[in-house]
């Protein structure tokens, strides 16, 4: 392992606090450390762009002298910041500079481990999917997982995965090779039918909130329903049994009631995003999985850039950050992706009935 790529865990592990640090060490993410060496920013460069994942990792009274230098960083390249799915912190830091502007661009849903099996005696809905995954045989293993970025079949239920969704592979903050990167501090669980991968789920650590995140879960379209609920429950009891007090699934993007506050022109294309985007990007059906397993809040996540108003240029960067590509052509891909699909159907449909 690199020695920026140790110090940066380092840090990670005794100054994480925002959902997203650990996946500063994922693959693509690039390191900046502090003069004094007692912080690390994650970013990835898009342009004229430096997108933040999440917020500088450092002490809490470190946050206002480690955003100076950093920015004074990205001056010195010519480039204006953005730090995407930045928290509360940063929106009190920032929220009235008048060189920064805030937007909301979602939430993500916050659980205390302890309280999970209350959420599961109080949920019909959650008990039912619990239960169609164990009657269809579905069990939960645990594997270590620096083996299981070597498991062919993991490789194989990521890839389904993959092939199975509309939008190409996407990467920064959602990024599906999480077992490439650094996995010392991350688990990995297992969901197995008839002996076989149909699922896993992997978690990150949020050091200093004494918890985790589901960083990645990913299905085959051969696991049977309430597979998914099935892996969640058993990361809940592994988070609580560790006396962990804080447990997130990441952002959802455009949750509902979020965005009111922002430019109307942001308003208003997040608005057709929600209404219009489903075909590419389930966003009411992340929301709607998240919410039926009643989270205890909904944390605000922002992005805030160095400009006195939240620009177009700033959305378009965080897109590429997230397409590794230009956003243009990934919404082309996934149109013509999903245009093949439909003509599939429609062939099938055709076949069968003549």
């Amino acid at each position: 392992m690199e020695t920026s790529v140790l110090k940066a865990r380092e840090l990670v592990m005794t100054y994480g606090r925002n959902a997203t640090a650990y996946q500063i060490l994922n693959p693509g993410i690039s390191h900046w450390f502090q003069s004094h060496g007692n912080a690390v920013v994650g970013y990835v460069s898009r342009g004229a762009w430096l997108l933040v994942a999440g917020e500088p990792v450092c002490s809490p009274s470190a946050l206002p002298e480690t955003t100076t230098e950093f920015e004074a960083f990205a001056r010195g390249r010519h480039c204006r910041v953005c730090y995407v799915c930045a928290a509360e912190p940063m929106r009190q830091l920032l929220g009235n500079s008048p060189d920064h502007s805030v937007v909301t661009i979602g939430a993500q849903p916050v659980w205390n481990p302890a309280d999970w099996p209350r959420v599961v005696r109080s949920r019909r809905s959650l008990r039912a999917q619990l239960n169609r995954a164990i009657n269809k045989g579905v069990h939960i293993d645990l594997l270590a997982p620096a083996e299981g970025a070597l498991h062919p079949e993991v490789r194989r239920t990521l890839l389904e995965w993959l092939r199975s969704r509309r939008l190409p592979p996407m990467h920064f903050l959602v990024e599906p090779e999480v077992l490439s990167g650094i996995v010392d501090d991350r688990f990995l669980l297992l969901a197995r039918r008839e002996n076989r991968i149909v699922a896993f789920l992997v978690a990150s650590p949020v050091a200093a909130r004494n918890g985790f995140l589901i960083e990645e879960l990913a299905r085959s379209p051969r696991a049977p329903n309430g597979t998914s609920e099935l892996l969640i429950d058993a990361a809940m009891n592994r988070f609580a049994e560790a006396g962990s007090t804080y447990a997130t699934m990441g952002l959802v993007a455009l949750a509902a009631g979020t965005t009111a506050d922002n430019p109307l022109w942001l308003r208003g294309l997040m608005s057709i995003a929600r209404a219009h985007a489903n075909r590419f990007y389930n966003f009411r059906g992340l929301e709607r999985f998240r919410a039926k397993m009643h989270p205890a809040s909904w944390e605000p996540l922002y992005a805030i850039s160095n400009q006195k108003r939240f620009s177009p240029q700033a959305l378009y960067a965080m897109g590429g950050a997230f397409s590794g590509i230009s956003p243009v052509r990934a919404i082309g891909l996934a149109v013509v992706k999903g245009a093949r699909e439909e003509l599939r159907t429609l062939l099938s449909r055709v076949c069968k009935s003549s």
